[in-house]
């Protein structure tokens, strides 16, 4: 009878490789950090670019179902995505116009309400406790239109600089659309294309993590214009029952706002509240403010997680911290596109962790040289001291002197000879044993 046990090695050795462990890993991060530095650099010089082709990917998942309902009814490729293009322009500029018409019609009520507003306010600041004459008040509004009019200047430089930034909003919408209109077109050429350049490899992996992510950016902003959409019928219908004004375009914003979430409900909140407050008193802010917590709680316990059905598998955490660096970093589009980025993000994760998981259960290890570790595996007779790990083992060369039995019934190799076999290094003792050797 023998034993196999596995000796003990030195505190100096173990010290040193869980070392060498952290080093490797530690320059595998800086590398890999300092490659995501760059993408980040490249991607903020690129940002006019970048940022057309994420708004356009994103209108392509909301009018590739219906251009792919028109290819299956014989449409050609470009007619579909004419058709569905031009119908959702029409649309969209549909919604404009009756937004504007709203606006325009509820401007004078606004308007009125905030002159109203305003003389109550100052009515009860000549009232206790404040008890201000009307010459103070008086002084108070000529302080702040001097202000103004010596801040002209700058006022004048800001509205030059957001008409710079309209053109630019302008620009950056036209080709939005014509790319969408070419992702729609030719989009189920890309992926063959792609597979063919990279090849079978590394093109399958790219291939399937991008229509992994195509399905999961497609499914999120259907699902979430569900939602907002439900979001603003019952908030639209209830400022129209209450006899709010603007309540189309509060109802419109509230389904925009939608698509940012947590933030985008803040706001779209508060700006309903408000025009309440301004137009109809504090009794029926309070009464829009119940209105829009009761919503947004429906929205988010039932309507969410029915719908989205946990898809996306990001915690609230998560979704708020990307939404609040996407605005700090990129505005209102950053806070747009954060969502969508962090759920892309995670899909690739989740596919890079299912192929570590295929090479942990049924692959072969990656070779790392040199090892980590080495074994040293002695077959000993029973009553025999056990051998010390820091010794070179005298008897390693010699089968006879570790197991005479074994010595006395192996059958010899023919094709190595015993007097041509070479006398083996004793430094050489603590290598690994070849698979070859017999063990018991």
């Amino acid at each position: 009878m023998t034993t196999t046990e596995r000796p003990r090695r030195g505190r100096g050795s173990a010290i040193g490789e869980g070392v060498t462990w952290a080093a490797r890993w530690s320059l595998r991060l800086i590398l890999v950090s300092a490659g995501a530095a760059l993408l980040w650099l490249l991607i903020a010089q690129l940002w006019s670019i970048v940022l057309p082709v994420m708004l356009a990917v994103i209108v392509a998942t909301v009018l590739w179902p219906p251009a792919a309902f028109l290819r299956r009814r014989k449409f050609s490729p470009l007619l579909a995505a004419a058709t569905v293009l031009l119908a959702g322009i029409v649309v969209l500029a549909g919604l404009i116009a009756l937004i504007s018409a709203s606006v325009a019609g509820g401007a004078g009520e606004i308007a009125e309400s905030v002159t109203a507003g305003i003389q109550e306010v100052q009515l009860w600041a000549a009232g206790p406790p404040l008890n201000l004459a009307q010459s103070q008040l008086d002084s108070a509004v000529q302080q702040v239109s001097t202000q103004i009019q010596q801040s002209v200047s700058t006022i004048a430089t800001s509205v030059l600089t957001g008409a710079a930034g309209v053109a630019s909003g302008v620009v950056t919408g036209v080709l939005v659309l014509v790319l969408a209109f070419l992702f729609v077109k030719d989009g189920p050429r890309f992926l063959p294309w792609l597979r063919a350049v990279a090849g079978d490899g590394a093109g399958g992996h790219v291939a399937e993590v991008l229509s992994r992510v195509w399905k999961t950016v497609g499914d999120f902003i259907r699902t979430q214009a569900i939602v907002s959409l439900v979001d603003a019928i019952l908030i639209g219908a209830g400022l129209l029952i209450l006899g709010v004004p603007l309540a189309l375009p509060i109802a419109v914003l509230t389904f925009l706002a939608g698509f940012v979430p947590i933030v985008g409900a803040i706001v779209a909140g508060a700006v309903g509240v408000l025009v309440a407050l301004v137009s109809n008193g504090f009794t029926t802010a309070l009464i829009v403010l119940a209105l829009i917590l009761v919503v947004q709680q429906v929205e988010g316990n039932v309507l969410q997680p029915i719908l989205q059905s946990r898809s996306l598998g990001l915690h609230a955490a998560v979704v708020l911290l990307a939404v609040t660096a996407g605005s700090t970093l990129y505005g209102i589009a950053g806070a747009f596109l954060a969502v969508p980025v962090t759920a892309a993000a995670a899909v690739v994760l989740r596919y890079m962790g299912e192929q570590i998981d295929e090479r942990v259960v049924g692959g072969a290890a990656p070779r790392v040289d040199p090892q980590l570790e080495t074994i040293q595996i002695v077959r000993a007779t029973p009553g025999a001291p056990s051998p010390d790990a820091t010794v070179p083992n005298p008897t390693a060369a010699d089968p006879a002197a570790a197991d005479p039995a074994a010595a006395d019934t192996a059958s010899p190799d023919p094709a190595a000879p015993d007097s041509d076999a070479p006398d083996l290094d004793p430094d050489l003792a603590l290598r690994d044993e070849p698979e070859s050797a017999p063990r018991r």
